[in-house]
């Protein structure tokens, strides 16, 4: 009973997960439809119309972790919800170019922030072993919020000129359902302990998912890690050099890879590859699908295996995708062959970054700083991932798919020497322990 509470709350925690995969991908069904009905240019629509959720996402990153730290994790994720429902609303409803980007904006606020406040209450209440697979969950909804996306965008295509409208109004329904379940889960105890001082409430709610030789470890190491705590310390300091810059990195290959700009843009990319539109938009249907199934086979092993494996397997994947995809735009292979290889660069994703990352940057950093950690890692992958499809249009005219996608590659060969030099495993090592070693003494 007290395990299916936890994997109750983090599932409704992982929600905002599900949004986010769908607040990302449903633009990519109005793209073309958008560009003809406002006549914008190339440049413009990339940076504005279609990134304009991706510069609300830097903003929510950035900034997410201060609600994060002091509404509280409960609060923060209900103000997400919110943003999401008005974001929906205003995007359908939406008349000129300026208003429609607008409430993509307030929608990116709640992506931002999502990605600091989910994962941290997650990793916050789940025991040291299972919290690579709960802290996933958060991970597996945001792909299945993206196949949801694409097979919604797919069966709303033929809804007339306002189609888009339906694309996008849609997910008010989920974003309404999330917001009501969000007000029935309890806070987080670290956060009561760390910020709030209420160590009373913060053991009862321990002892709702834990056993009482549980919650004894951790009131134990909570309290440990606060003797050692000095005031007003920021995650810039030399102290916490090596999980910032773990962060940094594992942030910056994510959007380095090309995840973001395919998705974004995944028909473009299609039709420019010789599939007609609506064997386009089955494509991304698939993508979704082997999206979901990897995600799932990555959350099954990220506890068994450890993340630095999943990310061993994942980097080769990249490369050998990345490396198929650069060729066959080079030798103009049509038909099948680039969605299937983006098939393969998408299972990687999902088994190795796509699983990973967010457990990750959860784990590094310590209890009082680990909302200003995580939103100092998701805003290099924010501030990435607004500024690469941005100017995917830009680029594909500029230089070709070829060069951008074997820039992509290139950047997939770093990123195994990173891991193979650089990141430690943090499988089945309390929050606190880790802490205690990624320290530059």
């Amino acid at each position: 009973m007290k395990n299916k509470k936890i994997v109750y709350w983090s599932i409704v925690v992982a929600l905002a997960g599900f949004l986010f995969g769908f607040d990302t991908v449903v633009i990519s069904g109005a793209d073309k439809q958008l560009q003809q009905l406002w006549n914008t240019s190339d440049l413009y629509h990339g940076l504005v119309v279609m990134s304009s959720a991706l510069w609300g996402t830097v903003i929510g990153a950035i900034f997410g972790a201060i609600p994060t730290n002091r509404l509280g994790r409960k609060k923060t994720l209900i103000v997400i919800g919110v943003l999401f429902f008005l974001s929906s609303i205003g995007t359908a409803f939406a008349d000129n170019a300026i208003i429609f980007s607008f409430f993509r904006f307030l929608g990116g606020l709640g992506i931002g922030a999502s990605t600091i406040a989910a994962p941290t209450y997650v990793s916050e209440i789940a025991p040291a072993k299972d919290r690579g697979k709960l802290v996933a969950l958060y991970q597996f909804n945001i792909v299945f919020g993206i196949l949801i996306a694409f097979l919604s965008n797919y069966l709303l295509q033929d809804f007339g000129a306002n189609a888009w409208r339906w694309m996008l109004g849609v997910q008010m329904v989920p974003a309404l359902i999330y917001t009501l379940l969000v007000f029935g889960i309890p806070e987080s105890p670290r956060w009561l302990y760390e910020y709030k001082k209420e160590y009373e409430k913060a053991i009862t709610i321990l002892k709702q998912v834990h056993t009482d030789k549980e919650v004894d470890l951790e009131i134990g190491a909570m309290e440990n890690e606060s003797l050692k705590e000095v005031q007003n310390e920021s995650i810039f300091i030399k102290k916490y050099r090596k999980p910032l810059m773990l962060a940094f990195f594992i942030a910056l290959f994510n959007q380095f890879s090309g995840i973001n700009a395919f998705l974004y843009y995944a028909p473009r990319i299609f039709e420019l590859a010789g599939l007609e539109k609506s064997a386009s938009l089955f494509s991304s249907i698939g993508i979704g699908l082997v999206n979901l199934i990897f995600t799932l086979i990555g959350i099954s092993l990220i506890d068994k295996y450890g993340r630095k494996t999943l990310m061993y397997i994942g980097s080769f994947g990249y490369i050998i995708s990345l490396g198929l995809v650069t060729l066959a735009f080079y030798n103009e292979w049509k038909g099948m062959a680039v969605p299937l290889f983006f098939f393969l660069f998408i299972a990687s994703h999902a088994i190795g970054q796509g699983s990973v990352i967010w457990v990750f940057i959860s784990e590094v950093f310590p209890n009082k700083l680990r909302a200003a950690g995580t939103s100092f890692g998701t805003s290099v992958h924010w501030v990435l991932a607004a500024l690469i499809p941005s100017f995917i249009p830009f680029l594909f005219k500029e230089i070709g798919a070829t060069t951008v996608f074997s820039i992509f590659c290139i950047m997939m060969v770093f990123q195994l020497f990173w891991v193979f030099f650089k990141m430690p495993e943090t499988k089945g090592r309390t929050l606190e322990e880790l802490s205690e070693s990624l320290q530059t003494k």
